[in-house]
């Protein structure tokens, strides 16, 4: 059996490749999730273009974290799906693909997904 780092690596491309041809076919940017030890980053990227359209992390001041506060827990990462979704729907981007990147939907991911949902991204 693949060892875990083995495994994520292959569940990271194939979920990756699919989402990027399915977005470059129907035109929705992705939301992408990438999740550290200590900080989570999420990002609105149009492949079509190859650009970034809208970016937020746990690690600006206007989402709380760099100032001593914790930025590794869920409150951060609602935060960080709030932030996220003001600044893309700011972009003119209402409707997103969402790629956790091989991530497992559960935590500050899921935390993250649920707050950009109310905040108005459709995915």
């Amino acid at each position: 059996m693949k060892d875990k780092w083995t495994r994520y690596e292959y569940r990271t491309r194939r979920t990756r490749d699919g989402l990027r041809e399915a977005t470059i076919n129907n035109g929705r940017p992705r939301l992408t999730v990438h999740r550290s030890l200590k900080y989570i980053y999420a990002q609105v990227v149009d492949d079509a273009k190859g650009k970034t359209l809208a970016f937020a992390s746990s690690l600006e001041k206007e989402v709380g974290g760099g100032g001593g506060k914790s930025a590794k827990n869920v409150a951060a990462a609602k935060k960080v799906g709030a932030a996220i979704a003001k600044k893309a729907l700011a972009a003119g981007v209402k409707q997103v693909a969402f790629d956790r990147g091989g991530r497992i939907y559960h935590g500050r991911v899921k935390a993250l997904a649920e707050a950009a949902r109310e905040g108005g991204l459709e995915f």
